[in-house]
């Protein structure tokens, strides 16, 4: 009589979980670094502005400094993009750089006037991400072991 053991034949549910909670935490960490790397990339250091269209320039160098990416576990999902930043007038500058939109600024002086600017789209993460999404099949590759 041939002997084996039945419950090896079967999938054991939380081992295979626990593999693939493992393998999306990597892949999707690795990919977000790879789309924050690429948008970190295309932002240049100029005084110029760019061309609408175009990624955006930086003058001081808080945009491209603070592009950070952060696995989620509750969606098991990877958020991409600028810290929303804090100081006046500037919180609302990275979604209108992506997407175009009308930011009020103060002028630096204390109690300076307030002005409205319309700023066209000058994308940069949704480029970062289309660029990258043709290497995401390649991460998932061989991931579960």
């Amino acid at each position: 009589m041939i002997g084996f053991d039945v419950k090896r034949m079967f999938f054991d549910t939380k081992t295979v979980r626990a593999k693939t909670d493992k393998a999306t935490r990597r892949v999707l960490s690795r990919f977000g670094a790879f789309v924050r790397q690429t948008a970190k990339r295309s932002i240049r250091k100029r005084k110029k502005a760019s061309q609408p269209g175009r990624p955006p320039s930086s003058h001081v160098g808080l945009l491209k400094k603070f592009i950070y990416f952060g696995f989620d576990v509750v969606r098991r999902s990877v958020v991409i993009g600028p810290v929303r930043l804090t100081q006046k007038g500037r919180g609302a500058a990275p979604p209108a750089l992506e997407h175009g939109g009308v930011v009020t600024m103060r002028a630096r002086r204390r109690g300076g006037k307030r002005t409205r600017a319309r700023i066209r789209p000058r994308p940069f993460m949704g480029p970062a991400l289309e660029k990258e999404k043709q290497q995401l099949p390649a991460l998932w590759r061989d991931s579960v072991k």
